[in-house]
């Protein structure tokens, strides 16, 4: 067996994957997911996910009442709070009376170094890029050769959000990193901080608890976002190498089968590695992940939101060339524009370089 990390990935290594539709690893595979899978030039099932991560802004209950409390608070509930001028409203809000609801800002750092970067020139544009997508049909596992970026004028609003009421000035964000960003959350300077359900180690322990804890959606101005629920990303596939010995494919089958069936692999994978997997033996509530914003994901699914599926990028180049445009612009020294045309035009001639077309 191997693993493969996308579509990139996949379109070198298509000949050496296992067609796997009638395999029991795909029939594990909860139906939700079924459309996630991997497929060879005829459509069938080659790289199977095993690993699901939510991500959205994450934010503090307790502060977030502070402000719904507040006599000149205009949104009174989180529920009210389902669409990006809402969440405006709301962060202007909290920014321009910092000081009552006792925070540096808003919205934590939005960092733009290397080690928070990926949450604004991968997660970030999955967003536009999902609605794209929707809009025109495009397979959400495949890479398409051009993008018209037609919602990257909306992706402006919440990044604006992100930059102008944080904890910090715009011109600071190049040397601020991943650290900071969560810290400043977790300590309770800030209200709102976009990251997934990785983050919760570093968050748990300190001045959030648990209770506290709640995600919304990365909320644009899309029309019917009312509905859409956390971002889900996946980045991991299993493959069958299809040139190895029948005998050594069924064993590879039979064993890809117990890592989602035995009870010994369940709570290995739940409990011990704490991963979210999108397989039915892990509806089980005792191979539940002990993870609150992995429960704000289930509660947003059982609601009937819809997943909005963080869609792979043209290509590593693609995410840098977008966040130096984004870091650009938010220091003063670029235009949206240039966001818009990286998105655009960078993603064509990346996708010849990476594809040969």
């Amino acid at each position: 067996m191997f693993q493969a990390d996308g579509p990139s990935f996949m379109s070198s290594f298509k000949k050496y994957a296992k067609d796997l539709s009638n395999s029991d690893i795909y029939k594990q595979l909860d139906k939700n997911y079924k459309n996630r899978v991997l497929t060879n030039d005829e459509g069938k099932p080659i790289a199977i996910p095993y690993a699901t991560e939510s991500y959205g802004i994450i934010y503090n209950k307790a502060l977030l009442k502070k402000y719904f409390d507040a006599s000149w608070s205009t949104v009174k509930s989180a529920e009210d709070i389902n669409n990006f001028k809402a969440l405006k409203t709301v962060a202007d809000e909290i920014q321009a009376h910092k000081d009552e609801i006792g925070v540096k800002g808003a919205f934590s750092s939005a960092g733009l170094d290397s080690s928070s970067a990926f949450r604004y020139n991968f997660h970030l544009p999955s967003v536009p890029l999902y609605y794209e997508y929707a809009d025109d049909g495009v397979d959400m596992t495949k890479v398409p050769s051009s993008v018209k970026g037609t919602y990257v004028k909306k992706m402006k609003n919440i990044f604006d959000l992100y930059i102008k009421d944080s904890t910090v000035e715009p011109s600071s964000l190049s040397g601020k990193t991943m650290d900071d960003s969560i810290a400043e959350f977790a300590t309770g300077q800030a209200v709102f901080f976009q990251d997934g359900v990785w983050a919760y180690n570093q968050i748990k322990g300190q001045s959030v608890s648990d209770n506290d804890l709640g995600v919304f959606p990365i909320y644009i101005g899309a029309k019917g976002e009312e509905n859409q629920g956390l971002n889900q990303v996946i980045s991991n596939y299993w493959c069958v190498n299809s040139k190895v010995s029948e005998k050594d494919q069924q064993a590879t089958e039979k064993f890809l089968s117990w890592l989602v069936t035995s009870d010994t692999a369940l709570k290995a994978i739940s409990q011990d590695m704490g991963l979210v997997s999108p397989f039915k033996g892990f509806d089980n509530e005792k191979y539940q992940v002990t993870n609150p914003l992995v429960g704000v994901n289930r509660e947003y699914q059982k609601a009937g939101k819809t997943d909005v599926i963080s869609v792979p990028t043209v290509s590593h180049q693609w995410e840098q060339n977008l966040g130096s445009a984004e870091l650009n612009y938010a220091q003063g020294n670029g235009s949206w524009d240039d966001v818009v045309k990286v998105f655009t035009n960078d993603w064509a001639s990346e996708y010849k370089l990476a594809y040969g077309e």
